[in-house]
């Protein structure tokens, strides 16, 4: 069983950066294929980006093309999510995710085996 830890998220101004990290531990990192995830107060919890457990898949919401950059290195055993350009609608707390499944890219949250506990991202305008 792969334990996940989110790191990276805080308080940025609309047009600013911020790179989310995922740091996984108990179990084979590149057995899985990783996913992120966020959820706004009273919405559904929403895909935002997914990777396979080689790298050479990669999806993402439309939402984020253009402004994100999810990458992962198994070695070290982590994800990243490099946001630009970030928005007041992507406040929200954004959860990395593991998926059994070697070459999903899945955007099912259902689809995940497991879960972080989450990294706050606020963005004002």
């Amino acid at each position: 069983q792969v334990q996940l830890v989110e790191s990276g998220g805080g308080s940025v101004q609309a047009g600013g950066s911020l790179r989310l990290s995922c740091a996984a531990s108990g179990g084979t990192f590149s057995r899985y294929a990783m996913g992120w995830f966020r959820q706004a107060p009273g919405k559904e919890r929403e895909f935002v980006a997914a990777i396979d457990w080689s790298g050479a898949r990669i999806a993402y919401a439309d939402f984020v093309k253009g402004r994100c950059t999810i990458s992962r290195d198994n070695a070290k055993n982590t994800m990243h999510l490099q946001m630009n350009s970030l928005k007041p609608e992507d406040t929200a707390v954004y959860y990395c995710a593991a998926d059994r499944t070697l070459g999903s890219t899945s955007k099912r949250f259902l689809d995940y085996d497991y879960w972080g506990q989450g990294t706050q991202v606020t963005v004002s305008s």
